[in-house]
């Protein structure tokens, strides 16, 4: 009795199908793809930010290229108001 069989998960499947209906799964389904290809996306987006660090002439490059030399200092980005 330590897992579940093949039979146990089919009548799982078969009464989450009864209680949400195929439309509404496919739904979840689509939503679910898309959140896991924005995440994916955003992981790639976010090694583009180490390339643009050794770049010294973008903005974000003079910011972090600058050591605090204060332990107080707190390092922020700062972005524009659009």
């Amino acid at each position: 009795m330590g897992s579940f069989s093949v039979w146990h998960w089919l009548i799982v499947l078969l009464i989450v199908v009864l209680v949400f209906g195929t439309k509404k799964l496919k739904n979840i389904g689509t939503d679910l793809g898309g959140a896991v290809k924005g995440f994916k996306d955003g992981v790639k987006d976010g090694g583009t930010s180490v390339d643009a660090a050794a770049n010294p002439g973008s903005p974000n490059a003079q910011v972090t290229a600058k050591q605090a030399t204060d332990a107080n200092t707190v390092d922020v980005e700062a972005k524009t108001k659009s």
